[in-house]
């Protein structure tokens, strides 16, 4: 596809890719395999975003001539129900460009103007051709940016190639993509009620990797950047996101800065932040992960505080279940009937055991006046049910 120039969208949630066992949770394995097909890949960390940046996947696609994977993490993202502002069809059409849809129409397989596709080539062309797709994606990141600012402009957003949150004055920032950066923001705005500022860059276009716009996002005065990547490359000196976050550093001013990097959430393991903040607090391991425990290798960081960064007035409920006995459904009406007939913001995640019917279901619903960026599962619910007796004994 990216070979021939075909712009197509294929809208991915990402999950493991099997390796010592079969997983059908979420963690971004999928997509790090893809890197090299060349595919532009466009990331979102909400659903408010999969709804406001997918269309700018389709936009840039067909003015770039280069096929997107538009990725969210599978089930937290995939999976979660929460109040979105939504796209008309009518606002959608008038940004698509239907000179550039008739322009790639025109190059269809036709027996009225027959040309060649997919030709096979030798050595003494292979190479020079294959070089020739630079300019694409060269030209890839202001495309996306331009699509970007369009989006911006309808709907009063700010979304760019990479986003930062926090204060510019930060010493500390995390790097990340995916769901986990909503739970990072929660941890950068405790950090900073405590009086230590910090901070984060969110990843939207992951590829092309624009290094200038990454840079660009870097507060002045850091000296610590915090990489973190869902996956486990082994044998690599480390995951994909952190070894582009180096290359991206070399020969810059921001060349010294301590670089450390951690893996988190393989197979939809809970990212707290209890967890994030350790990551923030962290000065020995340059290698670490989240949300285990690793007495093997002894990379795990320690969660020393589990804070409470929900918005104050959130109420939390958790509902345990016996898979198909409707408890996930009945859940699913009742935070809809109180997102459609109120006027609170609404989540809610519904965490699966993979036995399917019989199995285990835990239900995890929030509702309150202040937006909801928790993504994660509840740990101190207003309310808890639970709808199988034997539950009580395990």
């Amino acid at each position: 596809m990216a070979g021939e120039q075909l712009p197509g969208v294929i809208q991915v949630s990402a999950r493991a890719v099997a390796s010592h066992a079969l997983s059908i949770f979420g963690d971004h394995s999928d997509i790090y395999a893809c890197r090299q097909t060349g595919v532009a890949m466009l990331c979102e960390s909400s659903v408010q975003e999969v709804m406001d940046l997918t269309p700018v996947a389709h936009l840039a696609a067909m003015q770039g001539k280069i096929p997107f994977l538009n990725f969210f993490d599978g089930f937290r993202t995939s999976h979660e129900i929460q109040k979105v502002e939504t796209w008309d069809y009518e606002d959608l059409r008038q940004l698509a460009d239907f000179h550039v849809i008739e322009e790639f129409r025109k190059n269809a397989l036709n027996p009225n103007h027959p040309c060649e596709m997919g030709s096979a080539q030798n050595p003494d062309l292979f190479f020079q051709t294959r070089e020739s797709a630079n300019t694409l994606y060269q030209r890839l990141p202001e495309i996306v940016s331009d699509q970007m600012e369009r989006i911006n402009a309808r709907i009063g957003t700010d979304y760019r190639l990479f986003n930062y949150y926090g204060s510019r004055e930060a010493t500390s920032v995390m790097v990340a993509m995916g769901s986990v950066c909503e739970t990072i923001e929660e941890v950068v705005d405790y950090l900073k009620e405590e009086g230590t500022d910090t901070g984060l860059i969110r990843v939207h276009l992951y590829r092309p990797f624009q290094k200038e716009a990454f840079l660009q996002e870097l507060p002045e005065f850091v000296e610590k950047i915090i990489v973190l990547d869902r996956t486990k490359e082994p044998g690599a000196p480390g995951e994909p996101l952190y070894l582009d976050v180096m290359a991206a550093l070399k020969e810059s001013r921001f060349e010294k800065c301590r670089v450390l990097h951690g893996r988190y959430g393989l197979g939809s393991k809970n990212t707290t932040p209890g967890q994030i903040l350790s990551a923030f607090l962290n000065e020995e391991k340059e290698e670490f992960t989240l949300g285990i425990t690793d007495d093997v290798t002894n990379l795990s960081l320690e969660v020393e505080k589990e804070p409470i960064t929900t918005k104050e007035g959130t109420k939390s409920c958790k509902f345990f279940g016996l898979g198909a006995d409707g408890t996930v459904g009945a859940n699913k009406n009742s935070i809809k009937i109180i997102g459609d007939y109120t006027d609170l913001e609404v989540q809610a995640y519904f965490e699966y055991n993979s036995k399917k019917s019989g199995g285990l279901t835990i239900s995890h619903l929030r509702f309150g006046k202040e937006p909801i960026r928790a993504a994660y599962l509840v740990s101190k619910a207003d309310f808890v049910a639970c709808h199988c007796t034997a539950y009580l004994y395990q």
